[in-house]
């Protein structure tokens, strides 16, 4: 199949009829026929049923429609890129960021960059950190962020701002002098909210408190930090989370470092053969800025 063909397949599939797909293409309804007519002839088959103007697509035609999606969605970036420098726009940056990072840090730092740069196109998406180095290696994203080092041979780790695990608890539940002072395993009181098994700083939190003969017992246990954040704030219980949370909440709790201080650092990763243009390498520089006013402002 050439990629004419398939960008015509890919809008029949998508809206069912030769009419919809040409609406779609900005091309004429003759014109699809003809594309999806040789298309078929050169696969040697059909791919859809003739109903009453309708198209439904064969067994055959939802494989290769699995099958061509990526390459579908390459085409159409393509045609967004060519349509940029047409118009003279600066170049696009793809930034991918864990949830915790992208809720916490980015906001304020994206909005500061956006000053300098208001017209440079910006894609932002969110995975766990797994997903984040496939993301990198395939080239589907020019930098990342996360509070974990993967460790990987073709992905390069940066320390761009650094804190440590802190506890929060609903407002109220300290007085301003114990604020002052860490939260040892002892100190988690009451419903306690954990990670899932998997997250890394929640291993090192409950090594931390069996190190100190305690064994934290977590009735309810959330993927994301944000949602253990929320959580608190509505009162449900206490939490530890990474700093950045910490330091973005609310008034409605309160918030005392973790002893002994488990240290979290935010990392900026790119794969390591793809350096980063002058455009995102700007970006990086705003988010590791404002990710330690974000610590700083939480310490006070």
């Amino acid at each position: 199949m050439r990629l004419r063909h398939i960008e015509v397949f890919h809008a029949i599939m998508q809206v069912g009829t030769i009419s919809g797909a040409a609406q779609v293409l900005h091309i004429s309804q003759p014109a699809v026929t003809k594309v999806l007519q040789h298309a078929e002839l050169q696969l040697g088959m059909p791919l859809f049923e003739r109903v009453r103007g309708k198209l439904y697509p064969k067994p055959e035609a939802h494989r290769l429609f699995v099958e061509t999606e990526k390459l579908n969605r390459d085409l159409q970036g393509i045609r967004r890129l060519a349509a940029s420098l047409k118009g003279r726009a600066l170049e696009t940056v793809r930034l991918v960021s864990t949830p915790t990072i992208a809720i916490s840090v980015l906001p304020e730092a994206m909005t500061l960059w956006r000053r300098e740069y208001p017209e440079t196109r910006c894609e932002l998406g969110t995975h766990h950190t797994s997903e984040i180095v496939n993301t990198l290696r395939l080239g589907e994203a020019d930098l990342a962020l996360s509070l974990q080092d993967p460790r990987h041979p073709g992905i390069v780790a940066e320390p761009i701002a650094q804190g440590v695990m802190t506890v929060i608890a609903p407002a109220g539940t300290w007085t301003e002098e114990e604020c002052r002072q860490p939260v040892a395993a002892e100190g988690l009181v009451g419903e306690l909210i954990g990670m899932t098994d998997n997250d890394p700083l929640g291993e090192l939190l409950v090594a931390s408190c069996e190190a100190q003969g305690i064994q934290p017992v977590f009735n309810t246990v959330v993927q994301t930090y944000q949602i253990a954040r929320s959580l608190v704030e509505a009162g449900a219980g206490m939490a530890v989370v990474d700093p950045f949370t910490a330091a973005s909440a609310s008034d409605k709790l309160q918030r005392r470092p973790w002893a002994p201080a488990i240290p979290v650092q935010l990392y900026l990763l790119t794969a390591s053969h793809s350096p980063l243009s002058h455009v995102a390498r700007e970006l990086a520089n705003s988010i590791g800025a404002t990710a330690r006013k974000c610590i700083e402002r939480g310490c006070q």
